[in-house]
């Protein structure tokens, strides 16, 4: 009897070993959890870039074939530029999608955002190489400072995503993401209607960073670019 007793005790696995496996296994998948979870982040930033490249050629395209760039959509709804006769009704908003033909989310499933400078969206008087620009792109300089990344007042018009946080940002469902981000300076400038000045700087999560925590991805027309496809294209001068 004795043989069979210590042979049953010998053949299971008591309350506390099951407990370490569990903890092994447990540790194992949170470190397995973590790096998936970083690889499907850093693909929705890749996703996104590729998005707002893709809507910046056709923006260019667009150009060259009109002489002018669209207006902002109408609403996170309907994708087609916003205008009345020759001039837009916003100059900062969502991106037009439908006119441009490009996707509408970005890769976080939310509607990308898009602002122009007014004088460059006029259909009856085509922009020239001496019109003038009137959006500012600032950055962070290594001291934290907040520098220009583009001459002032240099800009046609930019793209922009509000990162995986989306703050003020729209989302597939056309739910607003109410702008909770207190200490994100920096992503603040980015929602504000005028649309002339936007700030585009390293992803960083530290609220304590210089600007606060920022994920928002800007991208912009370099007038340069723009140009010279205008002057190859015998668009202009």
């Amino acid at each position: 009897m004795n043989h069979r007793l210590t042979h049953r005790r010998q053949s299971g696995f008591t309350l506390v070993e099951i407990a370490i496996v569990l903890l092994i296994v447990g540790l194992l998948i949170g470190g397995m959890m973590a790096p998936l979870a970083s690889q499907l982040e850093q693909r929705r930033v890749t996703d996104t870039r590729r998005a707002m490249e893709d809507a910046r050629e056709a923006l260019f395209g667009f150009a060259l074939r009109n002489g002018y760039l669209p207006c902002p959509a109408v609403s996170s709804t309907n994708g087609l530029e916003d205008r009345t006769g020759n001039l837009c009704n916003k100059r900062f908003g969502y991106l037009p999608w439908t006119t441009l033909g490009v996707s509408r989310l970005d890769g976080w499933d939310r509607v990308m955002g898009y602002s122009v400078t007014p004088a460059f969206t006029d259909s009856l008087t085509p922009f020239t190489l001496q019109t003038p620009r009137d959006i500012t792109i600032g950055t962070r300089n290594t001291a934290g400072q907040l520098v220009q990344a583009t001459d002032m007042n240099d800009i046609p018009a930019a793209i922009i995503s509000f990162g995986r946080n989306g703050y003020g940002a729209t989302s597939n469902q056309d739910t607003l993401i109410a702008d909770a981000g207190v200490g994100n300076i920096d992503e603040k400038v980015n929602l504000q209607a005028g649309g002339t000045t936007l700030v585009a700087r390293d992803i960083a999560e530290d609220a304590r960073a210089p600007g606060g925590a920022f994920d928002d991805l800007v991208l912009w027309i370099s007038p340069n670019i723009l140009y010279n496809r205008m002057v190859a294209a015998q668009r202009l001068p």
